[in-house]
């Protein structure tokens, strides 16, 4: 059997994927830092609608930071891109249309090394933008798992808290938290009965000067 060595400089997609507060960004973050480490030309990249922290910074849910350029569409990525960039990260990846999984692929054909993270499900728990493709197409792929706040299980979901419903609300912990798959409740069911009580319950308490029994 002959084995071919991987040519030095060729290029690869990875994926870093899973549910809100699973670790996605902090773990670009950690990668990138390492490339930086070895003396390779870094380049980052956000969608610019992604506007909860800093708009110039990839930023974790941790704090951990990284400077980046915000973009509105894939194609960008080729305009700005630098000759001496080897690796390339993209942060928040569902947000951007289907253009971006070409784009990566031009990019890994030239032999960079691109870094993409990203929710690969949505509120619903369906399929979130370029991910599936991009996933299908990696050379290496990372499901990262978060802690459901629920049961405290393994969360693979992210739940909706608000009821708007289109695919594209961002936020953070007020808008959204982690689930596993037997507390996850899209439709808000469950999570609309469970406000209800808690309401009721602190009406109780409240009429009865505090001393309802909880």
């Amino acid at each position: 059997m002959i084995h071919h060595r991987k040519a030095i400089g060729s290029g690869a997609i990875e994926v870093v994927c899973g549910p809100m507060f699973s670790g996605k960004t902090e773990e670009l973050i950690r990668r990138l830092r390492l490339a930086k480490i070895a003396k390779q030309k870094v380049q980052i990249f956000k969608p610019a609608v992604d506007n909860r922290y800093e708009t110039e910074c990839i930023t974790s849910h941790t704090e951990q930071k990284f400077a980046c350029t915000p973009i509105r569409e894939p194609k960008e990525i080729l305009e700005q891109l630098i000759d001496n960039t080897r690796v390339i990260g993209i942060d928040e990846v569902q947000f951007f249309s289907e253009e971006l999984v070409e784009v990566c692929e031009k990019l890994a054909n030239r032999g960079l090394r691109v870094i993409v993270a990203g929710l690969d499900q949505d509120y619903l728990g369906q399929p979130f933008g370029p991910m599936p493709q991009l996933l299908a197409i990696a050379d290496d792929a990372a499901k990262l798992k978060a802690v459901c706040m629920v049961c405290g299980g393994e969360a693979t979901k992210s739940q909706r808290l608000t009821r708007e419903t289109d695919q594209v609300v961002v936020g953070a912990e007020k808008h959204y938290e982690a689930r596993c798959r037997s507390c996850f409740d899209p439709e808000l069911e469950m999570s609309g009965l469970k406000m209800e009580a808690k309401v009721t319950q602190e009406g109780e308490w409240k009429a009865s000067g505090g001393t309802a029994s909880k």
